[in-house]
C-alpha cells in the first residue's frame, strides 16, 4: 500500500502519526508508518535530546518533526527569544494569571516547586521554532519537517530543500493550501475541523476535495477525524496520498499519557469535544471540562492571542502532567471527534496493521461494487 509520497519518504504505509511522545514515533516508524514528533513542548536543547534518543532506538527507519511558526502572532519577526518573552510578559494582564491560579486552586491542583517550572515561551515562532528546525534538519533520519500553523517562512523552506528533505504544512482551507503551494511546500496536509488540536471550521469531507482542486500536482495528506482504515480508504479514494493522524496515538500502549487522562479519552463520546481558545489562544479541539467551561463564561477573562494565552496557561499544563488525578477536570486534553471510538489501550503495531487491513477491505468492497455494476 505505497503511494508516491510513501515511496519518496521510504515508508511502507502512508500513515503519518503526529505525537508528542518519542516512544510512539519509534513504534509507528518501525511498524511501517512515519512517526512525527511534535516539537512545540521542547526547548531547542530538549529537542536535541529527544531526537538523539529516537535516532538510537528507531533503527534505519525515517521519521519527521513538527514545528509551530504561525502565519500571524504577537511578536512576529522577533529573533531573540529571551527579549520576546520579556516583552510579551509585559503585555499579559494580571487578571488572566490570577484566573488560572484560582481555577487550579478550586480543583486542589498543587503548585510546582519553583525549580521545576519551565519557561513560559517554548517551541513557538521564529525565535524558538527556527532553531528547532535547524536541529531537526541536522538529523539524517529526519526526512520530513512539518509546520502546524501557517505557511513556513521562506528561509525554512529553502533550508529544508537544501538538506534534501521534505517540508509539509497543515491547512484548514483551500486558500491556505494555495499559499502553501505557491511558497514551495512539498506536501499539504488538509485538516478538517473534526481533528484534535488546532483546526479550522470546515469538515473533512468538504475540505479534502476543495484542497485537492487547488493543489494540482502537489501531494496532499488527509487529516481530521481519521482513526480507522475505512476513513483512510475514503481519503485515498478522494485523492489523498496518505493520512495524517494524531488523536489515534493518545491511547496506544507506548503513549506517555497518565492513566487518569487516558481514562477520560475512553469515557468520552464524539460529542464531548469543542474548539476552544482557552489553552493556546487559537481555536483548538479538545475535551470539554471545567476549564473550558470557565473560559466560555462571559463574566470571566477572554483568552488572549497566541502565544500569550499559552504563556498564561503553560504552568497549568505542566501541573496537569505532574498531578493528573487532581487536574482531571481542568486538564488540557487536545483530541479529535474520533475519541468516541476509543475503547481500550492497544500496541501501536496492532493499530497500524488493523488500519491497513481495514483500508484494504474497504477498497475491495468498493472495487467489487464497481465490478458488479459493470457486469450488470
Amino acid at each position: 500500500m505505497q503511494t508516491d509520497v510513501a515511496k519518496k519518504l521510504g515508508i511502507e504505509f502512508p500513515i503519518f502519526a503526529f505525537t508528542h511522545c518519542r516512544d510512539v514515533v519509534v513504534a509507528v516508524s518501525k511498524a511501517g508508518g512515519l512517526g512525527v514528533l511534535g516539537a512545540v513542548g521542547f526547548t531547542p536543547e530538549q529537542l536535541e535530546v529527544e531526537l538523539n534518543w529516537i535516532d538510537e532506538h528507531i533503527g534505519d527507519k525515517p521519521y519527521g518533526v513538527d514545528i509551530v511558526i504561525p502565519g500571524k502572532y504577537e511578536g512576529m519577526g522577533a529573533t531573540d527569544a529571551d527579549k520576546l518573552e520579556e516583552d510579551l510578559k509585559a503585555m499579559i494582564p494580571q487578571e488572566h494569571r490570577d484566573f488560572v491560579q484560582k481555577l487550579l486552586a478550586e480543583h486542589n491542583v498543587p503548585d510546582l516547586p519553583e525549580e521545576e517550572k519551565m519557561r513560559e515561551l517554548i517551541g513557538f515562532g521564529t525565535a524558538i521554532a527556527g532553531p528547532q528546525a535547524e536541529i531537526a534538519l541536522s538529523h539524517d533520519k529526519v526526512v520530513l519537517l512539518a509546520n502546524a500553523l501557517g505557511t513556513p517562512p521562506p528561509d525554512v523552506i529553502e533550508n529544508v530543500h537544501a538538506k534534501g528533505k521534505f517540508i509539509a504544512a497543515l491547512c484548514g482551507s483551500a486558500a491556505q493550501a494555495a499559499r502553501h503551494k505557491a511558497a514551495g511546500v512539498d506536501i499539504v496536509i488538509a485538516q478538517g475541523t473534526e481533528g484534535g488540536g488546532h483546526t479550522g471550521e470546515i469538515g473533512s469531507v468538504v475540505l479534502w476535495p476543495e484542497v485537492l482542486d487547488v493543489l494540482g500536482d502537489t501531494p496532499r495528506l488527509a487529516a481530521g477525524g481519521v482513526g480507522n482504515g475505512r476513513q483512510m480508504a475514503a481519503a485515498l479514494a478522494m485523492g489523498a496520498q496518505g493520512v495524517w493522524t494524531g488523536s489515534l496515538w493518545l491511547t496506544v500502549a507506548e503513549a506517555d499519557v497518565p492513566p487518569a487522562q487516558m481514562q477520560s479519552y475512553f469515557e468520552a463520546t464524539s460529542k464531548d469535544t469543542l474548539r476552544s481558545r482557552s489553552w493556546t489562544g487559537k481555536p483548538c479541539r479538545m475535551l470539554r471540562n471545567d476549564w473550558t467551561e470557565a473560559w466560555e463564561d462571559p463574566e470571566n477573562p477572554k483568552p488572549l492571542g497566541m502565544p500569550m494565552q499559552f504563556m498564561v496557561t503553560s504552568n497549568a499544563v505542566q501541573r496537569g502532567h505532574k498531578y493528573p488525578e487532581q487536574a482531571r477536570d481542568v486538564q488540557f486534553n487536545p483530541v479529535g471527534q474520533i475519541v468516541g471510538t476509543f475503547e481500550k489501550m492497544r500496541p501501536t503495531r496492532d493499530v497500524i496493521f488493523e488500519m491497513v487491513e481495514d483500508c484494504i477491505d474497504a477498497s475491495e468492497r468498493m472495487s467489487n461494487l464497481m465490478n458488479q455494476n459493470v457486469e450488470a
